[in-house]
C-alpha cells in the first residue's frame, strides 16, 4: 500500500512522489531498495533534494503517563539537483543499508504492531514536503530468529511487542529507542516468573541480548526484576545449541541474586557470558503496550489475540503519521 499526496507547501498543480519499496521485509543492517516515482506538475520545478526518512511509532513515560509518537531514525538523500518539467514522468532508484539497530516487525510473516514507515521528503525550488509514505516490513536476522525460535521450544509465548524511548544502560545502543518483546513465561519457570521482556541491540559484529525478568514475590519476600545481558557473533546462528543457550540464560537469571560483571560488546561468546546489575534498576527509561500475540503450534510462531492484525497495522501507518509532522520527535538521523 502506498500513501501519497500534492505536495500541500505548493498548492495545488504541484509535483506529485509515489516511493515503491522492493517487494519482501528487509533484515537490520540490510538494503532497502526500490524507486521514487515523481510526476511533474503544472509548471517546471527544480528538484533541490529527494530525502527518505525512516520513522517509527515510539512510546514514552512521562510523569502523568505515557504517550505516543513519531520518532525520525535515519535520512539518507537519494537523489535531486535535476529538473522536474511540466508533466514529466522520472523514476529515481535508490538503495542503502537500514541500522542495524532497526526494530523487527514481523516474525514467520507475521505482523508484530510495531509500526515503521518511509517517508519521503521532497525538496522543490526553496520548499520541502514530506508526501509519501510507505510501510516497511523487517525480519529478523538469522541470530535473531534463532533465538526466538528457542524462546518458543523452551514453551514461551508472545506477549506484546513495543517499541520505547529510552536507553538501555551499559551497552552499545544507538538509536534513541529500543524495542521490547515480553514474553509469557515457560511452565517451568510460572511460579517464578510472571514474564520475560527481551531486547536485541544488533551491530555490524553481532547483538546485545537484554533480558529482563518480572520475578514473582514468595511468602516472606516481594516480587522483582531481575536483569542479564549476553553478547553473541552473526556467526554463532549455526554453531549454538540454541536451545540449551537460552536454557541456560534463563536459569541464571531467574535465580540471580547478585550482580556480575558485563564485558564490551561481543567481548565473550562463551559459557561465562556477562550480565548486567541483578536486580535491573534503572537499566532502561520508557515503557509502553504493544499488541497481544501468542504462541503458535510452532515455536514461536504467532497468531493475533487481541489488537491489531497484519493488515490493520499497515493501514495504520497512514493513519499514525499523517498529520504527524508537527508534533514528530525527530532525532538527528544519519544523513547520506
Amino acid at each position: 500500500m502506498v500513501f501519497k499526496r500534492l505536495l500541500g507547501s505548493l498548492g495545488v498543480g504541484g509535483p506529485s512522489v509515489d516511493t515503491v519499496l522492493d517487494p519482501g521485509a528487509v533484515e537490520p543492517g540490510g538494503v532497502l531498495a526500490g524507486q521514487v516515482h515523481l510526476r511533474g506538475g503544472e509548471a517546471d520545478f527544480a528538484v533541490e533534494h529527494i530525502t527518505l526518512e525512516l520513522v517509527a511509532r515510539v512510546e514514552a513515560e512521562h510523569d502523568d503517563g505515557e504517550s505516543e509518537g513519531a520518532v525520525a531514525f535515519h535520512r539518507h538523500v537519494v537523489g535531486g539537483g535535476f529538473r522536474l518539467a511540466e508533466h514529466e514522468g522520472r523514476s529515481v532508484p535508490f538503495s542503502f543499508a537500514l541500522p542495524w539497530e532497526t526494530p523487527i516487525t514481523e516474525l514467520y510473516g507475521q505482523g508484530l504492531g510495531i509500526v515503521l514507515g518511509v517517508r519521503t521528503e521532497l525538496g522543490v525550488t526553496g520548499a520541502r514536503d514530506k508526501g509519501d509514505l510507505d510501510p516497511l516490513a523487517v525480519r529478523p536476522l538469522p541470530v535473531q530468529e534463532a533465538i526466538l525460535e528457542a524462546f518458543g521450544q523452551l514453551g514461551f509465548g508472545f506477549k506484546s511487542a513495543d517499541l520505547e524511548l529510552g536507553r538501555v544502560d551499559g551497552t552499545g545502543q544507538r538509536l534513541p529507542f529500543y524495542q521490547e518483546i515480553e514474553l509469557t513465561p515457560a511452565p517451568r519457570y510460572a511460579d517464578r516468573v510472571n514474564e520475560v521482556e527481551l531486547t536485541f541491540l544488533a551491530g555490524p559484529a553481532g547483538l546485545e541480548v537484554v533480558l529482563e525478568a518480572d520475578k514473582r514475590g514468595g511468602l516472606l519476600s516481594e516480587g522483582r526484576d531481575a536483569l542479564a545481558r549476553f553478547t553473541v557473533d552473526h556467526h554463532d546462528v549455526k554453531r549454538i545449541d540454541w536451545n540449551a543457550r537460552v536454557g541456560e540464560w534463563i536459569d541464571r537469571l531467574v535465580d540471580r541474586y547478585a550482580p556480575h560483571p558485563f564485558p564490551g560488546p561481543y567481548g565473550d561468546h562463551a559459557h561465562s557470558h556477562g550480565h548486567g546489575h541483578g536486580d535491573g534498576d534503572g537499566h532502561r527509561s520508557g515503557s509502553g503496550v504493544g499488541t497481544a500475540v501468542a504462541v503458535g503450534a510452532a515455536g514461536l510462531a504467532v497468531g493475533v489475540v487481541g489488537g491489531m492484525v497484519a493488515a490493520e497495522v499497515v493501514d495504520e501507518v497512514g493513519d499514525f503519521f499523517e498529520g504527524d509532522d508537527e508534533d514528530e520527535a525527530e532525532d538527528g538521523g544519519d544523513e547520506g
